[in-house]
């Protein structure tokens, strides 16, 4: 009895892996996923971002983000949701890519009491990190595209896969390449994505080695003097939580305004700057930047592939009862009796 529990416990952890497999995994995620289960379920969602979005424009921003720094660590499994480790250790949501400069955990979890009101044990954290990315894009800039769901939710999250494989602000053009390369991107599909700059704030932290030398103003590479002042009033050499507007003509707005400024020095990060620094980069930018009806195109696309990297779909992870904390094992959803993986969680 005890070889044949072992036995199935390692056949359905390999069926688990297989899940993983990219042909399988995106194979299984698909528009109107909870149409029967919980028809409501992306109009739920839809009401906690617009509900925080009136409040707090800037919100909105966060979520994108959000839902980029979970699919880019350990694929798209809310990982990145995850307070605590069941295997011990500093999650994701800690380092240092993440905090402080990370929000938005609480229209998460307004959407999943919501849902879990209407259709208990239903609905994953992933998808609602996925919903929560295109409201907020349509909310900022007027697109609106289909998102396809099933993802499960992960069970380990681990600081130094954050710190491994969020790109830095700091990186060079064939760094970034390489970095979304790996996540299964194109160049042009990371300089599509970057555009995501076009709204929200950045802490001071992460670019004031371009405007301050210890307590000396210096200018960056690339970076126009004029707007290298005015970033200097905002952060001042001695400050650490000051932040400032990514794009300051309409950080509230998803435009192609991001795309605009590089070209006038105004790309705030290092990596930004080193789109225009690179021609192949740089002719996509200007194409973007001279057509937004092309570029929100194009940029939903790319959204909706990023949502699919390294998914767990089918019996592959769990539906979280609470987005920051792994389900009790007498509370996995469809999972009694489960044993973990290496992040998957497969049923005995």
């Amino acid at each position: 009895m005890a070889t044949q529990g072992r036995t199935g416990v390692a056949l359905t952890a390999a069926l688990c892996a297989m899940c993983l497999l990219p042909v399988l995994a995106t194979a299984q995620l698909r528009v109107g996923f909870y149409q029967k289960s919980c028809p409501n379920a992306e109009a739920l969602v839809r009401q906690a971002v617009a509900a925080a979005f009136a409040k707090d424009a800037g919100i909105a921003a966060g979520l994108i983000r959000l839902h980029f720094h979970d699919c880019f660590v350990r694929g798209c499994d809310a990982s990145v949701l995850l307070a605590t480790n069941p295997g011990g250790g500093r999650t994701e949501r800690v380092a240092p890519p993440n905090n402080p400069s990370l929000r938005g955990f609480e229209v998460v979890d307004a959407a999943k009491a919501a849902l879990e009101r209407s259709c208990p044990r239903t609905v994953s954290c992933a998808d609602i990190l996925a919903f929560a990315a295109r409201d907020s894009i349509t909310l900022t800039g007027n697109v609106v595209y289909s998102v396809p769901a099933g993802r499960r939710d992960g069970s380990i999250s681990r600081e130094e896969d954050a710190n491994s494989n969020l790109p830095p602000p700091t990186f060079t053009a064939q760094q970034l390449i390489d970095r979304f390369k790996n996540k299964t991107l194109t160049a042009e599909e990371m300089v599509l994505l970057s555009g995501a700059h076009t709204v929200g704030r950045s802490f001071c932290s992460s670019f004031v080695d371009r405007i301050w030398n210890g307590n000396t103003p210096i200018v960056d590479a690339g970076l126009s003097p004029s707007y290298a002042a005015q970033l200097r009033v905002l952060c001042p050499s001695n400050t650490s939580q000051a932040t400032a507007p990514i794009d300051p003509g309409s950080p509230n707005v998803l435009d192609t305004n991001y795309y605009k400024l590089l070209p006038r020095g105004m790309g705030l990060f290092f990596s930004d700057n080193q789109l225009r620094v690179d021609g192949n980069l740089n002719v996509l930018v200007n194409r973007f930047a001279g057509n937004e009806t092309l570029w929100k195109e194009r940029f939903a696309a790319a959204m909706v592939k990023m949502g699919r990297i390294q998914v767990q779909t089918g019996n592959c992870g769990q539906v979280r009862l609470n987005c920051n904390v792994v389900n009790p094992t007498s509370s996995s959803v469809g999972l009694a009796g489960s044993v973990e993986q290496d992040g998957l969680v497969a049923t005995s």
